[in-house]
């Protein structure tokens, strides 16, 4: 079995969610609660009729709504830079703290390009030291 999504226990996913147990691609991701992923009385997680495990908080788990198992939509992340070098270090630590093990990993990638596109002047590695501190 491949790893799970999340792991370690600070993470702030529930203790439940199915990012704990799975890894990306094999739950779906909700916007929210709704009644097309109830409570299974078996074991208080949340599957859709077709029992594909469900996370209802995309904002702690850190991934976009999508119905990656589903549909098997490939997981994609992508940063969305502030319009000012001011708002980098807010943003990239929000985003950073937020995210699982295997997203963060994508998301420094993807700041280590996009940053000095963008922000020439501005010192990546400074910014990501800051971010993730």
């Amino acid at each position: 079995m491949a790893d799970a999504f999340v792991t370690g226990g600070e993470h702030p996913s529930c203790g439940i969610c199915p990012s704990r147990r799975y890894p990306i691609g094999e739950f779906d991701v909700f916007e929210r609660p709704s009644a097309e992923a109830p409570f299974s009385p078996v074991d208080g997680h949340r599957y859709t009729t077709a029992g594909v495990p469900v996370c209802v908080h995309p904002h702690k788990v850190g991934l976009p709504p999508g119905r990656y198992k589903t549909d098997g939509i490939p997981f994609t992340v992508e940063l969305k830079l502030p319009d000012s070098p001011a708002g980098l270090d807010a943003y990239l630590y929000e985003v950073m703290h937020s995210a699982a093990p295997g997203v963060l990993e994508v998301l420094i990638e993807q700041a280590a390009e996009e940053i000095p596109r963008v922000f020439p002047q501005v010192d990546v590695v400074q910014v990501l030291r800051r971010a993730l501190n």
